[in-house]
């Protein structure tokens, strides 16, 4: 026997180099304990119907079809009231005067009836025309909190569709409305089932979807609003009546009323509130759908099933339980001033943009192409900054921007390009937030942790007219303000966990970690 092969059995070749023979096994032993670790750490659900496939594709892509009418409805008053030239009926020039003036007539040049023009909010009672759109962003508000809870205990499917058959309802009747009061009410109704819509289909969403997809889909949710928005000016330009132009951006809603065959109920939800087998039967149909095997299913279930219900304190988690504990309750605060960062700043700096003069429906378009990009970052800024520092990053890119128009020589182009790079960055930031609070949350008060930082969201939205309009008076204080509060929301990141490629937490013990 040649020498050289007993040698070779006490050291074997391994990939070109000489490795002992103890060493090499327990190299693999060390691996071996790493992936049975990765397995055992590994998403129940992921490891079920697999991180995307061809089922989560199909659920997203319905899903994301909402996103459509809550830009429509959310941005709408643009075209609702726009702006208008009046005067008196006794005069034919449209010198906007109110002394001594009962009756108006309109410049209908570009709009014909506005809700300006059908009930003269014009003069004493113009405030009514603002309070329209705070009243609407109210609704958002209350629709966030509500839905929120209703999904935590009800699902995320019954009250999808309850607060989409209710933005169809209340969005028709809305174009037929015979006064001011009844448009108002009607728009609030709206505006609660489209925060609705909101917080229930993106939590939906994100608990279908594995960590190594999650953030791509959770930003990717954003796109259809950005073109929601991109396409309001084509209902504007070719239909100038308001009720027309409510009646048009309403209707498309019908096609929602399908999801009560079309859209299941969330299985991650199922399991966590003990419906097993429920969620047994759509995790076998996803997983036939994406090709995978089913035998092992019934055993991922069982267990998630069993680690939720070991902790009984998991069956009664409610909003409070989001304060419950410093850690969690630091968290929750720190997120939630950054949605009020992007409420506030996302909303004041498009005001901004849209008092640089120009055509109406091309402000408006080119106001919403800027966020289509913004959005695309994102998706990559998140894969390699992670959700922390891309939102530290994007609040000081609209901290910064806004700052500069101190100290920039006052010109339109000049805090146009500055307005523009503030928005830009608050269109990575929305993006962000959302996905951010969707991982940060646990399953068992997921939708009251979204729900509760979307509402602060729609506060910062309604403050933000009051800070524009501040310019009128102290030119010096909107930029500041729009400035400080992004990079105060930045520095505020610094105490949340980064939560890329993460496992969804279930409990509240796992929101802790």
């Amino acid at each position: 026997m040649c020498p050289e092969n007993s040698e070779n059995e006490r050291w074997p070749l391994r990939s070109s180099r000489f490795v002992p023979l103890d060493l090499h096994k327990m190299l693999e032993n060390e691996l071996r304990v790493e992936k049975q670790k990765e397995i055992t750490t590994e998403d129940p659900i992921t490891k079920a119907i697999g991180a995307i496939g061809k089922w989560q594709i199909w659920i997203c892509f319905i899903v994301f079809l909402v996103k459509f009418p809550v830009a429509w409805h959310q941005m709408s008053i643009i075209f609702l009231a726009p702006p208008m030239n009046f005067t008196c009926t006794t005069s034919d020039v449209f010198d906007n005067e109110c002394s001594n003036c009962t009756d108006f007539k309109y410049d209908h040049s570009v709009f014909g009836d506005t809700i300006v023009s059908q009930w003269n909010l014009v003069c004493e009672i113009e405030w009514l025309k603002n309070a329209t759109q705070t009243i609407f962003m109210l609704g958002i508000l209350v629709g966030n909190m509500v839905f929120g809870h209703l999904s935590d205990r009800f699902g995320r499917r019954v009250p999808f569709l309850i607060a989409v058959f209710l933005q169809l309802l209340s969005g028709v009747t809305t174009a037929y409305s015979v006064n001011w009061i009844m448009f108002t009410t009607l728009r609030f109704l709206l505006a609660v089932a489209t925060g609705g819509t909101m917080v229930t289909s993106f939590v939906l969403t994100m608990e279908l979807i594995g960590a190594k997809y999650r953030d791509t889909v959770g930003i990717i949710y954003q796109i259809p609003f950005n073109l929601g928005h991109l396409s309001l000016p084509l209902f504007g330009y070719f239909l100038r009546d308001w009720y027309h132009f409510q009646l048009a951006i309403s209707l498309p809603s019908v096609i929602f009323l399908s999801y009560y065959y079309l859209l299941p109920e969330s299985p991650r939800w199922l399991l966590t509130v003990g419906r097993e087998d429920e969620a047994l039967k759509i995790l076998e149909t996803a997983a036939k759908r994406n090709g995978l095997p089913t035998d092992g299913i019934a055993a991922y279930t069982q267990k998630m099933a069993i680690d939720v219900k070991s902790n009984p304190a998991n069956e009664r988690a409610s909003f409070v339980a989001l304060f419950r504990t410093p850690r969690l309750r630091a968290r929750t605060i720190a997120i939630c001033f950054n949605w009020f960062v992007c409420g506030i700043c996302f909303f004041g700096v498009s005001q901004y943009i849209g008092h640089v003069s120009g055509n109406i429906f091309s402000n408006v378009a080119i106001s919403a192409a800027i966020l289509v990009p913004g959005t695309i970052i994102s998706i990559y800024a998140n894969q390699v900054l992670g959700r922390k520092y891309t939102l530290i990053s994007s609040n000081c890119v609209t901290g910064l921007s806004c700052l500069l128009i101190l100290v920039v020589p006052k010109s339109e182009a000049s805090h146009l390009v500055l307005g523009c790079a503030g928005l830009w960055g608050m269109s990575i930031s929305f993006a962000t937030v959302y996905l951010y609070a969707g991982e940060l949350f646990p399953t068992v008060v997921r939708n009251s942790g979204v729900g509760l930082s979307s509402t602060v969201a729609r506060i910062g939205s309604m403050v933000a007219p009051f800070i524009a309009t501040l310019g009128h008076r102290s030119p010096w204080l909107p930029p500041i303000l729009f400035g400080i509060t992004p990079i105060v929301g930045a520095c505020l990141c610094l105490i949340l966990p980064d939560t890329r490629g993460k496992k969804l937490p279930d409990t509240l013990e796992e929101g802790e970690e």
